[in-house]
């Protein structure tokens, strides 16, 4: 995945940190772009049009991603692979141009089969689950840690937290949560108790071109990087698979359309624009 993982555990047994590697490896061999031989890059390579069936992993993340793409009106989309590779924010490496490419979305679609666990995509579509797969990683890890009797940890791939039980002092597990580098927000912190959390940063990854900056969080509905001036957002769900989403899905709207989006949802949601903070109403309620 390109980052690394960290565990706060009490009482884990010896074989712990092999445990939580197995289940990433897991998600780096299904759903990697930078894997040649992963299920996703063999999907990507195979004839369009076809019904492919996928191991269940992907297939459970696929069915998220699809979700979440339903529900947002398309703010996430799936089968943007084709396009993040143009730009750059694929496995090709960067571009550091503007790439000379349609950004049509009718054309670009990733179909899932729940009954036969099969994928299909158009021939303008590629299957790109890096907004979503880093939080299933942190799930699939955490579920791991559970079945084995682990009830109390602070779980962290990459940014993305799930918080489970408690620390031995008998507080939750707290955690801060970044804000852009240019925002005067201060930041929040959450208490993690059963509860997952995942920020989408804006401003991480990009290029400069012309003395535009060019963001790697794309608008599916357009094909290009968005333009907004939303910078990050923070979503604390459950399944950190579904934190992950959303922040992603979120990121791409305008604050007031992302707030009322998370709204619609029940989602509890920060969005930071600029040196402004919007928070969704759940996020609101958590703080009675």
């Amino acid at each position: 995945m390109g980052t690394s993982w960290s565990l706060q555990a009490v009482s884990p047994p010896a074989a712990t940190a092999h445990g939580v590697q197995a289940a990433l490896d897991i998600v780096v061999e299904q759903m990697s772009q930078w894997e040649t031989e992963s299920d996703l890059s063999r999907f990507n390579r195979a004839e369009p049009g076809l019904w492919h069936a996928v191991p269940g992993e992907l297939a459970h993340v696929v069915e998220a991603a699809l979700a979440i793409a339903r529900a947002s009106d398309g703010a996430f989309d799936a089968g943007l692979g084709r396009l993040t590779d143009a730009w750059g924010f694929g496995s090709g490496g960067p571009v550091g141009h503007v790439p000379d490419i349609a950004g049509d979305a009718t054309n670009r679609t990733i179909d899932f089969d729940p009954a036969t666990r099969s994928v299909r995509r158009s021939h303008a579509a590629a299957l790109d689950l890096s907004g979503i797969a880093k939080g299933y990683g942190v799930d699939l890890a955490a579920e791991w840690l559970l079945d084995t009797g682990v009830r109390h940890f602070l779980l962290e791939v990459g940014g993305e937290l799930r918080g489970e039980g408690i620390r031995p002092d008998g507080q939750p597990w707290w955690v801060d949560v970044e804000m852009p580098p240019t925002s005067s927000v201060p930041p929040w912190r959450i208490a993690l108790h059963d509860l997952s959390v995942a920020t989408s940063g804006n401003y991480r990854r990009g290029f400069d071109v012309g003395g535009r900056r060019y963001s790697h969080s794309f608008d599916p509905k357009t094909g290009r990087p968005i333009v907004s001036n939303v910078s990050s957002v923070t979503v604390l769900h459950r399944a950190c698979v579904m934190a992950d989403g959303w922040a992603t899905a979120l990121t791409v709207l305008g604050p007031q359309a992302a707030v009322a989006l998370a709204d619609a949802q029940g989602l509890a949601a920060c969005i930071v624009a600029g040196d402004r903070e919007f928070i969704s109403r759940a996020w609101r309620e958590m703080l009675g």
